[in-house]
């Protein structure tokens, strides 16, 4: 029983030392990866397929994409009454759009955390009251994405081309997902101990059923953004499961990888698991068109917030010094 342990706490040791080249490693694997693709791709056919693309395939796509940011604010929301800081709702809003917009585009540290911190604090709230929001926001997101593409990876529906890994490999990660989020409801549910000090930081465990409003919220809005995607794929072309699954696998693809909104790492992935059965001209072109509603129309728009918001702000200290724990 012993060896349990030490073999832990050996990895532990190790894994910092580790870290780095493992992620040079996948990043190489991806950059591989690209160039391969890059080669193998028709673009003519891609040319041809956006000359093709039908505009009205937009509206339904941009109509999922604003729920796609809806569900996002609601992440900050909940950081809200997490900490009880006194913002309104509108501002929280805001803050929330204009972060996730320039998180998409530019990549986490840019938009999750210095435009949160700099909004936040222009509108009163102290440092600890934001690392408290920004934590609940962010392990919110991924929460539900432990715990849908712990489902998908495990239901084995989704099917990687034979060069990448073997079937166990895909079970064994979505058993390690869906696992860690069952753990997190679980701490939720029934632990006894609610509280604790980390380096100073107190850390709440909140209650069972403000986890599952943060499962629900999330898991809603990764497989909102993946319908993006489905419904402007040409009719017919491939199922909405598979879409997921490819999406989810790529959004952990451009997280290792820290590449900028992804660019060539979400079109990697979903060519090499859809573009056989869609055509590489017509995925392109609609990753393309899903770039156009999902990053850049909402850049555009987040930047004129951003403006105002910093325009309009004024110091409060009062507004988030009151911010506490639930």
């Amino acid at each position: 029983m012993a060896a349990a342990p030490g073999l832990m706490y050996r990895l532990q040791t190790a894994w910092p030392r580790l870290r780095r080249p493992v992620a040079i490693l996948f990043f190489l694997f991806v950059v591989g990866l690209l160039v391969w693709q890059a080669t193998e791709v028709d673009w003519a056919e891609v040319g041809q397929a956006l000359r093709e693309f039908q505009p009205a395939a937009l509206i339904p796509a941009g109509l999922l994409a604003a729920l796609s940011y809806t569900l996002y604010v609601t992440f900050d929301l909940l950081g809200k009454a997490y900490t009880r800081h006194d913002l309104p709702a509108v501002r929280v809003a805001g803050v929330t759009f204009v972060s996730y917009a320039f998180n998409l585009n530019f990549g986490a540290i840019i938009g999750g955390m210095a435009f949160r911190f700099r909004l936040y604090s222009r509108l009163g709230l102290s440092t600890g009251t934001i690392t408290r929001v920004v934590a609940i926001s962010v392990f919110t997101n991924w929460l539900g994405y432990m715990g849908l593409s712990g489902a998908v990876l495990l239901s084995g529906f989704l099917q990687l081309p034979e060069s990448w890994a073997a079937d166990w490999v895909l079970r064994a990660a979505g058993a390690v997902l869906f696992g860690i989020f069952l753990l997190y409801l679980g701490a939720t549910l029934f632990a006894r101990r609610r509280e604790w000090v980390i380096r100073g930081h107190t850390l709440v465990l909140p209650s069972f059923r403000f986890a599952l409003l943060q499962a629900g919220l999330s898991i809603v809005h990764w497989m909102t953004v993946a319908a993006v995607i489905y419904v402007l794929l040409p009719e017919g072309s491939a199922a909405y499961s598979i879409v997921l699954g490819a999406f989810l696998l790529s959004a952990i693809a451009v997280v290792i990888t820290h590449v900028p909104a992804g660019l060539g790492v979400t079109e990697a992935v979903f060519l090499a698991l859809l573009g056989s059965s869609v055509g590489q001209g017509p995925l392109l072109a609609s990753l393309v068109a899903f770039r156009a509603v999902h990053y850049l129309a909402p850049l555009a728009l987040a930047a004129v917030i951003y403006a105002i918001t910093e325009m309009t702000a004024k110091r409060a200290p009062a507004a988030g010094q009151a911010g506490r724990p639930a």
